[in-house]
């Protein structure tokens, strides 16, 4: 994550993405369900290095003073909420079988290290696991058997799952995945908060929760024309939450999801009370402006602060060309979308320490994920086309808002809690986020997991969560 990404206060108070963006696939709608509601050329761009690559979301002038709700809709849209199933056709998993075992391989890597990207070794376990395995069907059971919606939100489908606790007084809460991710990765924590009691907490502990597809992203429409970056849909899920009736609610999300969490945080639409976090946006000025030069760090850094320099001094520069490729040239990545294989390694390699576990675990070693968590995952990008269209929220964000670090400081004043991974790209120091957050409520350190917080390591974050806003709940 962290890419050239330009924005400007001014789309950020008015745009609307204005398309007609629709889901290509197929899906049975049960009616007997009731309607639920509770220019850079390639040059220049590979010029800036490190810089460019760091300039990825909003600055905090863009958003210190922008406190309008969201955008309305266009006329006469559509604002019904309309019960979603989906099953794949069974000549798409006939296909996509036949092309696994079908692949060109390349040549092996001339390294015996992971520095030249995904090792050819870790591909041929997956593809064929993949070819003669993996299971989409039981995936797909799960996904139907939650409560599952499509509506539309300025033109375009907007897929979430809405599940709703049992347990009075509930908070309700929208959880927003990110690159390469998918709603596919919440599932694991669904239960575990909408029915805490079940899982070693309190009535009290109790969430409802909505988990949207991203635009682009899953069952979501794919938008057919530029606006959709996290502006826009920060304001799109204020609308989607007080279109379910929902007047006071909570944020949650890491990678694409923090930055929009975070930018609803900005934006403060009415009702949003607080944010959690697994990916903090916490980096200090004098921090950010060293690691874009490339040099040093900044002397008087704690044993954390330059444990959390190394793993963003890494990424930067080693682990950022899938987001520069997809901030600059998203509609080149052809390959993607007509190969299953080269598509799961352009998502395994999105950073060093998720890789390598992936990598561990086909080659048969436990870790929070299996095999079939990570192909249901990418068989998801696939059944839906959604490669490209995923890519181009890089692009959106790069080329429609102004510019600012990833990971840099915004200025969020409502309450936040942090969860912060040993294992992610960086691991926000405890120093750094209270400096970043002015209402930090939790903070918690873990000694495990990577990227995928709540896919990989699903007690951690749910206990974290919970402790968040457990404060909140009586607002």
């Amino acid at each position: 994550m962290g890419v050239i990404f330009t924005w400007s206060s001014r789309v950020a108070e008015s745009h609307t993405p204005n398309n007609e963006g629709t889901i290509s696939m197929k899906n049975k709608v049960d009616n007997s369900l009731e309607t639920l509601r509770a220019p850079m050329n390639r040059r220049e761009g590979f010029k800036l290095g490190v810089a460019s690559l760091m300039t990825s979301l909003l600055p905090i002038r863009a958003f210190a003073a922008q406190t309008e709700s969201p955008p309305k809709e266009k006329a006469m849209a559509d604002t019904a909420i309309r019960p979603f199933h989906f099953e794949a056709s069974q000549a798409d998993l006939a296909d996509l079988r036949r092309r696994v075992s079908d692949t060109k391989w390349p040549d092996q890597e001339q390294v015996t290290d992971d520095s030249q990207g995904v090792r050819l070794a870790t591909a041929q376990k997956l593809a064929s696991y993949w070819a003669t395995e993996h299971d989409w069907r039981k995936c797909e059971a799960k996904l139907n058997a939650l409560p599952n919606f499509i509506t539309e939100i300025d033109g375009l489908d907007i897929h979430f799952i809405h599940v709703r606790s049992k347990h009075d007084n509930a908070l309700p809460m929208i959880v927003t995945h990110g690159w390469p991710g998918s709603v596919i990765e919440q599932l694991k924590i669904i239960d575990p908060l909408t029915n805490p009691t079940a899982h070693g907490g309190t009535a009290a502990d109790a969430f409802h929760l909505v988990i949207p597809s991203l635009p682009g992203y899953g069952f979501s429409g794919r938008p057919t024309a530029p606006g959709w970056n996290p502006v826009s849909i920060a304001k799109a899920w204020a609308t989607l939450m007080q279109r379910v009736g929902y007047t006071k609610y909570v944020a949650q999300g890491g990678d694409w999801g923090n930055a929009i969490s975070e930018v609803m945080a900005l934006q403060q639409p009415p009702g949003l009370l607080g944010i959690h976090t697994n990916m903090a946006a916490t980096v200090p000025p004098d921090v950010s402006k060293a690691l874009s030069a490339g040099g040093p760090p900044p002397s008087g850094l704690s044993p954390e602060e330059k444990f959390a320099w190394d793993g963003l001094d890494d990424f930067y520069k080693n682990g950022l060309g899938y987001a520069n490729e997809m901030a600059l040239r998203p509609q080149t990545l052809y390959g993607i979308v007509d190969s299953p294989v080269g598509l799961a390694g352009w998502i395994l390699d999105h950073d060093i320490r998720s890789y390598q576990m992936i990598a561990r675990v086909f080659d048969g070693k436990p870790e929070g994920l299996t095999r079939d968590d990570v192909l249901d995952n990418i068989t998801l990008y696939w059944l839906t086309n959604t490669a490209i269209s995923s890519a181009r929220l890089y692009w959106d964000t790069r080329h429609n808002l102004p510019p600012s670090g990833f990971f840099d400081v915004r200025g969020v004043k409502l309450p936040v809690g942090v969860s912060a991974f040993a294992e992610e790209i960086y691991q926000a120091p405890k120093s750094w986020s209270e400096k970043a957050y002015v209402k930090l409520l939790y903070y918690s350190a873990h000694p495990k997991g990577t990227h995928f917080a709540a896919w990989e390591q699903p007690a951690l974050l749910v206990s974290d969560v919970r402790a968040t806003f457990k404060s909140l709940r009586s607002a």
